[in-house]
């Protein structure tokens, strides 16, 4: 019995000790572009400053030669209407210098 009762303390010991630390590890995974995600809200938020940001989306990256382009659509809401706004951040990639940022206003 006593046998028994140590091998179950020593299958949960192992369960909890290898379980907890790759939980945590995943919640703490920044993605990539998370910086300029950043950067498109706060871009929203100064052409927009009456406007609430009511969802977020990361459409991917391009990379062109030596630049990337980080794509976003943000959805906005403001009392009269709700609209989107594509935002396109250009930037060197081996330094991350920003060379461009644009913002297109969508319907859809």
């Amino acid at each position: 019995m006593k046998k028994f009762y140590l091998l179950g303390l020593l299958f949960v010991y192992l369960t909890v000790s290898v379980q907890i630390p790759m939980v945590a590890h995943a919640q703490q995974e920044t993605p990539a572009y998370a910086k300029w995600g950043q950067l498109a809200i706060k871009e929203v938020k100064a052409k927009y400053p009456t406007a609430k940001i009511i969802d977020y989306l990361h459409e991917g990256k391009e990379v062109h030669g030596s630049s990337t382009i980080e794509k976003f659509k943000l959805w906005l809401k403001q009392p009269d209407k709700e609209f989107g706004v594509y935002v396109r951040i250009s930037y060197l990639t081996t330094t991350q210098e920003v060379e461009k940022i644009e913002l297109q206003e969508s319907t859809s």
